[in-house]
């Protein structure tokens, strides 16, 4: 490499540094002011945060700036010093004995033993004029920063993941190719060294034409060398699966803990708090986004079982949770249940993640109901905002309203309405469309009730993901794993085809009616609950979502090799149908199943478990169909007994059980073997 007359390595790294530095704007504003001396500015600097976050970069910032200010600059590293004070001052002591100078201290937790002789002994012998700035990954004692005498001379600067745009810039200015842009921020959230790590490797695979743009995930390279500057080396595999329950967790309680490790919870809680990629909310503790990947990739990878087993019992935890937990706090258990399967393809897309709610859920008041036929009316129209206004004076308890956590307004709204008998028929014919729906399927017995989500109104996101359409989701899904009799629920949306494949993926079938109000077309989603309930559903459907394990990379990060396509002959196509649907709920054992790299899964896009599913549920369009799916589906559930207890539970004879039996499974198959034919 030509370095130019007079030049160096040295010059050269130090250029290419430059010009990956980016961001970190207001951080170079105090330490401009602290430089410039002005009234203002706080004269010693505390920068903290977690490995990785850019601490000693911003350090070389402070230090070249300094240097081109004419000042003296003294670095200390923490990793080269003995935490002794002797030695400390001995590689320190420039900065005592020469005005102006420039301190900087990096890596201050190799000397955390050191902090009260700094703060007591060393740092008050600078001369004033002096800038000092202490980084390390913990932040500085409480005393210090309560201390009246450094009220005025001490600032303590968090230090945080690059802002978006920034981070984009950084992999603009390494050469990262703009189609894995997307990719590369998800995963890094903006931490400093997990974008360098990244981006390396997405130059690298650009350059040997290996790159796979926006399926780009990290590799056992990126995730080995992340793991320990970021979370360092936990003290005992106690720790360890500690950090990776918090990974699984949208936040960490000392009771989710308790439930997933036992006694030793409140120890474990106690060392997570204090850990500087964890952050702390009302509801529990949460890690950086990029610890949250890294760890759970690097589990993911390394131990398949044990992440699924983990993820398991969080599951059943959060899902008692969910239906023994005070009405007031359904939904925040509805969210944590919901964060665990965030990844899953029907949700990734639908669903609006942030730590801290920009809107929170209220009861409907008398005093709300002017405001919730105001965002019906604005939305969908005066016809349905009269039809609202019916419902509130009769269900008044249905009706939810959402506050911002800002202005304390009203927002958006909707209504879990609960029907026991036939009502609003003729006024609603949304309502109408739902029983018509129901009397021609299986009609309400005693005690049983219908339910349905009538509005989903936020004029600012209407029916589109939003803080305010998450917690109507986590409402209605809450609402149907509390039910007791709870028959037949229905989901009301605009017939836009928004939400087809996400409510079918969680078994809400589209219904013939397409009702019109205020010239608006609507579509019904159903499910019959009769069969399983919502709570046992919801266990099955945890089961069936692979969130990623079925296709797991390889060490070095190269995605696995597609499979053989394989043609099947009508014998062996029908004997695979009928083998896929004893294990319809057994992920493992339905991705060996033949029909897996058959024509009809390779063209559908989705998964053989919805091909079934889709298929089984035509039956309920041919006539007298309702009893051969209802027998098929019973008959294939994870929890089924043997055919003789499910004849019994449906009130059948076994003979006229196996002829329904056998019928539906007939129909099944010919459906299959139709697609699998002509696409």
């Amino acid at each position: 490499m030509d370095t130019g007359n007079g030049g160096s390595l040295g010059e050269l790294v130090v250029a290419a540094r430059d010009r990956a530095f980016v961001g970190r704007a207001a951080e170079r504003k105090l330490f401009r002011s602290a430089l410039a001396g002005d009234s203002d500015a706080s004269p010693v600097l505390c920068l903290h945060g977690p490995g990785g976050i850019g601490k000693s970069a911003l350090l070389r910032w402070f230090a070249r700036e300094a240097r081109g200010a004419g000042r003296t600059v003294v670095e200390v590293d923490g990793r080269t010093v003995a935490a002794t004070p002797e030695d400390f001052e001995l590689a320190a002591g420039k900065a005592i004995g020469e005005r102006g100078t420039v301190l900087l201290v990096d890596t201050f937790e190799q000397c955390q033993g050191l902090e009260h002789w700094l703060w007591e002994r060393f740092l008050p012998r600078l001369p004033v004029g002096t800038v000092a700035v202490i980084a390390g990954r913990a932040a500085p004692d409480a005393r210090w920063v309560a201390d009246p005498g450094w009220a005025n001379l001490l600032r303590v600067v968090p230090l945080r993941d690059l802002a978006r745009d920034d981070a984009a810039a950084f992999l603009r200015a390494r050469g990262v190719p703009a189609g894995s842009h997307h990719a590369l921020l998800s995963f890094t959230s903006g931490n400093p060294l997990a974008l360098a790590l990244a981006a390396a490797v997405a130059v690298r695979q650009d350059a040997d034409g290996t790159a796979r743009a926006s399926d780009w995930s990290p590799g056992r390279d990126v995730i080995a060398t992340l793991l320990p500057q970021l979370v360092g080396h936990p003290p005992s595999p106690a720790h360890r699966t500690a950090l990776e329950v918090c990974a699984q967790a949208d936040v960490t309680s000392e009771a989710l803990l308790r439930a997933m490790m036992g006694e030793d919870a409140s120890e474990l809680f106690a060392w997570l708090r204090v850990q500087p990629f964890i952050e702390a909310t009302a509801a529990g503790l949460f890690p950086h986004d990029v610890v949250r990947e890294v760890l759970a990739a690097d589990l993911r990878w390394r131990d398949p079982d044990g992440f699924a087993a983990l993820r398991g019992r969080m599951h059943q935890y959060l899902l008692g949770r969910v239906r023994e937990a005070p009405a007031a706090r359904m939904l925040q258990a509805m969210q944590s249940l919901v964060y665990l399967e965030r990844s899953a393809d029907h949700m990734s897309g639908t669903l609006v993640w942030q730590h801290e709610g920009v809107v929170r859920e209220m009861p409907c008041t008398a005093a709300d109901k002017n405001r919730v036929e105001e965002l019906v009316h604005e939305t969908e129209g005066a016809e349905s905002a009269a039809i609202a206004r019916f419902w509130l004076d009769r269900q008044p308890e249905a009706f939810s309203v959402y506050r911002s956590t800002r202005t304390d307004d009203i927002v958006a709204a909707s209504a879990w309405l609960r029907l026991g008998e036939p009502e609003g028929e003729d006024v609603d014919p949304v309502v109408a469309a739902a029983w018509a729906h129901t009397r021609a399927g299986t009609p309400l017995r005693s005690g049983e009730h219908l339910a349905m989500a009538r509005f989903f109104v936020d004029p600012r996101d209407y029916q589109r993901p939003s803080a305010a359409m998450n917690l109507m989701q986590w409402r209605v899904g809450g609402e149907i794993i509390r039910a007791d009799r709870l028959a037949w629920s229905f989901v009301v949306m605009r017939d836009d085809g928004y939400w087809d494949d996400y409510l079918a993926r969680s078994d809400m079938m589209p219904t013939e009616a397409r009702p019109v109000v205020g010239g608006h077309g609507y579509r019904l989603f159903a499910h019959d609950w009769r069969i399983q309930s919502g709570l046992e559903w919801t266990v099955e459907k945890h089961a069936a979502v692979q969130d990623g394990t079925a296709g797991v990379a390889s060490p070095d990060g190269s995605p696995p090799e597609p499979l053989e396509r394989l043609m099947l002959s009508r014998p062996e196509f029908d004997t695979a149908v009928r083998d896929a649907l004893r294990v319809l709920w057994w992920p493992a054992e339905l991705a060996a199943n033949p029909l897996s790299r058959s024509r009809l899964v390779a063209e559908d896009g989705r998964s053989l478990h919805n091909v079934l599913l889709t298929a089984i549920d035509t039956l309920l369009e041919e006539r007298g169909g309702e009893t051969r799916h209802q027998v098929l589906t019973t008959t294939y559930s994870k929890a089924a007994p043997t055919q003789e207890a499910v004849a019994r539970r449906l009130g059948m004879s076994f003979s006229t059980y196996r002829r329904h039996l056998t019928a539906a499974v007939h129909h099944v198959r010919d459906v299959l073997w139709s697609r699998e034919l002509d696409g």
